[in-house]
Order: C-alpha cells, then sequence, then structure tokens
C-alpha cells in the first residue's frame, strides 16, 4: 500500500474517531494501534505500554502542572481587579485610552498564566463591564480582549509550548527565551492597531479623563509590582540560566501563593479550586501526550513521516510555499481542535517535513504557536471566543467580527518572524 494511501486511511479515522466525541488521547491511541498493528510488525502492546511508562515520568514535563498551578492560584486572586485600577491611570489619555488595558493587562496576565482562554476570563471579567460602562464601542471592547488573550499561548510561561518542547524534545527554556520577542511584537501590533482606530475616528473613542497627579498614578499601580516581579523572577531565573523551567515554576507557585493571600479574598476553599483545576487541566495533557507519544512511536515504525516528507520534498517546495501552505492547513485544523491537540497531533508528522527544508525547529515552534493564536479566535472552536461569549452573553458570530483585526494583526506577525526570522533566534542565540 501506498505511503499516501495509508496517511489518508489513518488521517480518516482519526478524524472518525474524533468525530465521534472520543477523547483526543484516546483516538490518537486507537490509531496509533490500528498503524502499529497493520502498518508495521513490532508487538503493539508492548510498544504501548513501554511508550506510556516512558513518558509519563518526563522531568521536563514536571513544569506544566507547576505553571497550570500558578496561573490558577493568580486566576483566584484580586490580580484582574488590581490589575484595571492599576493600568487604567497611566493609559487614560493615551490613543484609544483605556482599551489598551485589554491589550496590556492579557500581556500581563499571559506571563503569568500560560493559558489563553485563562486570560481572556481573567481580564475580560472586569475590564467588559467596566470599559462598556464608560462607552467604549463594543466592536473594540470584544477584539482587544479576543485577540490579546491569544497572547497567553506565546508569551512565556506558555503551556503550550512546554507541550511542543517535550513533544520534539527541544528545549523548553530556549523555547521561552524564543517567545519574549515575538510576544512583545504582538502587544506592539495590537496596541498600534488600537490607537490607529482612535486617530482616524476620534468620536469611536470616549473623553480623556482629567489627568491624575503622578503620586495618585503610582499608588494606584503599587499592587502591580509584586505581579511584574514575579513574572520578572520566573522568566529571568530561566534566561540567565539560575535555574531551570521546572525549579522556576515551583518558585513561581510559592510566590503566586504568597501573592494571592497578600492580595486577600485568597483562602483555603479558592487554593482547594485552583489545585483541582490545575489536576484536571494537567491530567488532560498529559493523558494526550502520552497518546501522541504513542502516535508518534507508531508512525515511526511504519516508516510513514519520513517517506511523506520525502515525498513532499519530490514536489520541490520552497521553505516559504511549505509555510504557506501548513498556515492554511493548522488554521483549519485549529478551527475543529484546541491548539494541545493540534500540536501534538502534527508535530510527529510535520517536524521531519519541515527539518528537510531546512527550518529550525525553534523557530517553527513560535510559528506555529502562533498560528494556532490564529485559531483561536476562528470559528467555530475558537476557544477565546466561547470564553467572551459565556462572559458576555453575545452571539459567537459578532465576537468572531471583532476579533477578525486581530487574526490579520496575528497573519502579520506570522509574516514578520518569517521574514525577519531574528525576532524569534535573537534571544536564544545570546543564551548561548
Amino acid at each position: 500500500m501506498s505511503d499516501p494511501l495509508t496517511a489518508l486511511i489513518l488521517l480518516g479515522l482519526l478524524l472518525g474517531l474524533l468525530a465521534l466525541g472520543t477523547w483526543v488521547a484516546l483516538a490518537l491511541m486507537m490509531t496509533a494501534f490500528v498503524a502499529i498493528t497493520f502498518f508495521a510488525n513490532p508487538d503493539a502492546g508492548l510498544v504501548m505500554a513501554t511508550t506510556i511508562w516512558g513518558h509519563s515520568h518526563s522531568w521536563a514535563l514536571a513544569a506544566l502542572p507547576l505553571f497550570i498551578l500558578m496561573g490558577e492560584v493568580l486566576l483566584r486572586s484580586r490580580l484582574s481587579q488590581d490589575m484595571f485600577s492599576g493600568l487604567a491611570p497611566w493609559l487614560g489619555r493615551a490613543p484609544g485610552r483605556l482599551l489598551h488595558v485589554n491589550v496590556i493587562g492579557c500581556a500581563i496576565f499571559a506571563a503569568v498564566s500560560g493559558s489563553s482562554a485563562a486570560t481572556a476570563a481573567t481580564v475580560g471579567k472586569m475590564s467588559v463591564p467596566e470599559l462598556s460602562s464608560r462607552g467604549y464601542p463594543e466592536r473594540l471592547v470584544l477584539g482587544t480582549l479576543a485577540g490579546s488573550a491569544t497572547l497567553g499561548l506565546l508569551i512565556p510561561p506558555s503551556i503550550i509550548l512546554i507541550v511542543y518542547g517535550v513533544a520534539t524534545e527541544q528545549s523548553i527554556a530556549r523555547l521561552f527565551v524564543a517567545g519574549i520577542l515575538p510576544g512583545l511584537m504582538l502587544v506592539g501590533l495590537f496596541a498600534g492597531y488600537v490607537a490607529v482606530r482612535a486617530w482616524l475616528d476620534p468620536d469611536l473613542i470616549p473623553p480623556a479623563p482629567p489627568r491624575e497627579p503622578l503620586m495618585a498614578r503610582l499608588r494606584a499601580s503599587r499592587r502591580l509590582i509584586p505581579v511584574i516581579l514575579l513574572i520578572g523572577g520566573v522568566i529571568g531565573s530561566i534566561y540567565t540560566g539560575v535555574a531551570s523551567p521546572t525549579d522556576a515554576a515551583a518558585l513561581g507557585v510559592v510566590l503566586s501563593l504568597i501573592l494571592a493571600t497578600l492580595s486577600g479574598g485568597f483562602g483555603r476553599a479558592e487554593f482547594m479550586a485552583a489545585l483541582m483545576g490545575a489536576t484536571r487541566t494537567s491530567c488532560m495533557i498529559a493523558f494526550i501526550l502520552i497518546g501522541a507519544a504513542f502516535l508518534s512511536i507508531s508512525m515511526g515504525f511504519t516508516g510513514l513521516p519520513r517517506n511523506l516528507a520525502a515525498w513532499i520534498g519530490e514536489f520541490g517546495l520552497s521553505p516559504y510555499a511549505l509555510l504557506a501552505v501548513l498556515t492554511v492547513f493548522f488554521v483549519v485544523l485549529g478551527c475543529f481542535l484546541d491548539g494541545i491537540s493540534v500540536v501534538v497531533l502534527t508535530t510527529s508528522i510535520i517536524l521531519p517535513m519541515v527539518q528537510a527544508v531546512g527550518i529550525d525547529p525553534l523557530w517553527f515552534g513560535i510559528y506555529l504557536v502562533i498560528v494556532v493564536e490564529m485559531s483561536q479566535i476562528t470559528p467555530p472552536v475558537g476557544f477565546n471566543l466561547f470564553v467572551i461569549q459565556g462572559l458576555t452573553g453575545v452571539n459567537i458570530l459578532r465576537v468572531a467580527r471583532a476579533a477578525l483585526p486581530f487574526f490579520l494583526l496575528l497573519l502579520l506577525g506570522l509574516a514578520l518572524i518569517t521574514i525577519f526570522p531574528g525576532i524569534v533566534t535573537a534571544l536564544p542565540s545570546a543564551m548561548g
């Protein structure tokens, strides 16, 4: 049987299982079992057992539940209230005014949560009612929140970068550092769009509030200082090599607990809710990763990824042409699956093709995360769209229309890192 036909059979089986509502992890395992049973020679049960055991005690994976717990703790603290009251006095007179609270607030929370959905929920819970009551247009309020919340996938500590690093055996520390400049670039693009809209149509934005004295603004911002120090400590310790991502995650959990307790409103009930939330999310991701690992091993035994990479290589696609095709493929796939599933489903097959045309796997990880960010605000399964619909009650298609400019800005960001790959590789290269 030809390799393209084999690939189509296995892909059809996987999509069929997913369409029936099978858990992603089970769908991956069942597809892997069929692949290794019918298209390879090894004992499928033995391979599955050794793969599950071998991938269930990865030290690199230990950072995952810790960063998730850190985000869950801060999600249940007073961070969103403190963020709005701390940022608003500084942004009230900027072009676009308090809409920048969504952009910068999401960037800050992204750096402590690692989750796009948690970022949208936490920042939106406070900013949407505040901005709506002050007369800001609904489309820009929802659009800035939906677009900026995607930064939770890119700005370290990013959960999806940990998943990519484990799945592809890339350095998680280097991936985290590689995400810093692209994340800041996207913050600049989003803030720039808001400013341009405000300049082009000043009537969209409510009038500027009276200027507050410097000391009043500093007092309002004092609660943000511990969060900024937490972000700087976690990312700085990784960048300087003082701590591994797992060590930094453990430190982040301790500091976030202290911060949440001191800010008030965080007691035993909130701690237990954060612990259970982190446990559920971590188990789900770990289960998917184990299924993806078994599928990856099975694909290796069948020789399918290598042969498909060679087959695609016969078309003579340039790196840019391959990236263009993959961008469309990932965005379409992201319309039906969450970001983590997209990453674990595709890396074992896509990575050999990417490496065959000379694309750096580290750079490709950031590219992949930005494409997955785009899918977070693409219907019908854009997770950020569902979160914002749940927060506001606004029809999901209206939310999607509001997010469209930010989808295009993410596409622009993708083009920029493709034309100027140093945006991704400069800081990891400086690490040595």
